[in-house]
């Protein structure tokens, strides 16, 4: 398969997986199990696991689809997570401080955007032909989004990242 297919298959699929994401730990009963990939209240923290956790399934399953057969696969997956993750962070924090508040269909806009932007650029990796020698430091990047993404579902810092907009709680 080509790299640009299989690229806009990932983001087709991380746009719906992300979506659903935002409604699974509901729809579980609140299974903490289930909270650990969805997002369990409206804090952009929270949101960034709709992110996260789509793009990285792709990443594994492409792994042994184009993965093999490509350089800096793992360097272009998280490449692309972080810049899809950094997006809805400043773009959030950008359009809130300046209007004051927060709009649903601007947030969910800018996921799609985010989303966009990290198989876009995931893709312009994946297709260089510049060898970053990354690979170990991106895998670890990403077991750390993992681990973190893990922690801050119970046990967030009170700071507005991890804050619930609509509660002002934090976490489960």
């Amino acid at each position: 398969m080509k790299i640009k297919t299989w690229q806009i298959i990932v983001v087709i699929i991380c746009l719906i997986l992300g979506i659903l994401l935002h409604f699974t730990y509901q729809w579980s009963g609140e299974n903490q199990i289930v909270g650990l990939i969805s997002a369990v209240n409206e804090s952009t923290w929270e949101h960034l696991k709709l992110i996260f956790y789509p793009f990285l399934l792709m990443a594994i399953i492409g792994y042994f689809i184009i993965g093999k057969k490509t350089t800096n696969y793992w360097f272009a997956q998280a490449a692309g997570i972080f810049s899809a993750i950094a997006f809805t962070i400043i773009f959030f924090y950008t359009y809130t401080g300046i209007i004051g508040e927060n709009f649903a269909w601007l947030n969910i806009s800018s996921f799609v955007v985010a989303v966009v932007i990290g198989g876009y650029i995931t893709y312009k990796v994946l297709i260089s032909r510049k060898n970053y020698n990354a690979e170990i430091i991106s895998i670890i990047f990403l077991i750390i989004l993992i681990l973190s993404f893990s922690l801050y579902t119970f046990n967030p810092p009170e700071i507005s990242l991890f804050r619930d907009p609509i509660n002002s709680t934090y976490g489960i």
